[in-house]
């Protein structure tokens, strides 16, 4: 009888998977039955912890999936075979990484510059999945610490843990690197914000390729081609996957969207209306906060935009 190994899913791509477990990295295909299943989600993917059956070969089969405690999903593309189910119709889930600890989104104080309304979406998206974030403000050295302050304070002033790093002057590196072990970690973000720099410098010889930034638009381009867990040490693992730069809703509906503002949530059931928009209505909790400024105005237009955009999908 050949041996069996509980192990994790570390890299997966066209059907193949690579298994990290005691009998090392063996490369899988998952198991006859399990591959003929019809679910509503992703059957296996990075950060899925299997049993597997190792063969004489030295490759192994995928013979169980274990329950995910959570996962880090976005719709199917837009062109999507005419031959497979749509998401509006059946709910299908991507799954980018399945059992992540934390999500640490990395965003440049410069070059490019930040995209705020892109770092509440995010945040959106790690609350909707029950997945503690952590901010990275990267590339203090190219604004100053004041004027990076100015830029994500306002992330500090409602909770968020905000760590300023850069890989030009170390700042905040040890801290980043201390968060690591023991974790699978996102780590998400526009290209061209530093990921792979930030990776490299926490562990020397890594190796990873550096995306560009256009010099036309002030974007980076996006180097990841398939889905992987990246070993940072015994027991840390941060992933790397090409679908992370470009999270999107999958299963919030548009009036759900500000129970995951965590500044913005406690006030919801203070309005007059249960099904307050928070835009026209009178005796609105939330548009009273920010007439005193006791919400951003940027993290508030930010739920407006969301919310037009995720009614119009």
């Amino acid at each position: 009888m050949n041996k069996q190994y509980a192990g994790l899913i570390i890299k997966a791509q066209s059907g193949f998977f690579t298994v990290h477990c005691e009998a090392g990295r063996i490369e899988c295909r998952l198991r006859g039955q399990l591959n003929h299943k019809r679910l509503n989600t992703d059957l296996a993917t990075i950060g899925d912890k299997v049993i597997i059956e190792l063969l004489e070969d030295g490759t192994g089969i995928i013979k169980k999936v274990c329950d995910r405690n959570r996962v880090l999903a976005r719709r199917p593309p837009s062109n999507t075979s005419v031959n497979k189910p749509r998401y509006k119709d059946h709910e299908i889930q991507q799954v980018l990484i399945a059992n992540p600890d934390q999500a640490i989104f990395v965003f440049s104080c410069q070059d490019p510059t930040p995209n705020l309304g892109m770092l509440d979406r995010f945040l959106v998206i790690a609350a909707a999945n029950e997945i503690p974030a952590i901010i990275c403000a990267n590339k203090v050295d190219l604004v100053g610490t004041k004027n990076a302050g100015s830029i994500f304070g306002l992330y500090q002033d409602i909770g968020y843990r905000v760590l300023y790093t850069s890989t030009v002057d170390k700042q905040g590196i040890q801290e980043l690197k201390t968060m690591l072990p023991g974790q699978i970690s996102v780590l998400a973000g526009p290209s061209g914000v530093g990921k792979s720099t930030l990776l490299n410098t926490i562990k020397p010889n890594l190796g990873l390729r550096v995306s560009e930034i256009s010099n036309s638009n002030s974007t980076g381009r996006h180097t990841t081609v398939y889905p992987q867990l990246i070993q940072i040490n015994d027991q840390g693992w941060v992933a790397d996957t090409p679908g992370l730069q470009t999270l999107d809703f999958f299963d919030i509906e548009p009036e759900e969207l500000d129970g995951y503002f965590v500044e913005i949530a406690p006030l919801v059931s203070k309005c007059a209306f249960s099904n307050c928009t928070h835009t026209h209505e009178p005796n609105c909790a939330v548009v009273t906060a920010v007439n005193r400024g006791q919400i951003s105005e940027i993290r508030y237009n930010s739920l407006l935009q969301m919310r037009n955009q995720n009614t119009q999908e």
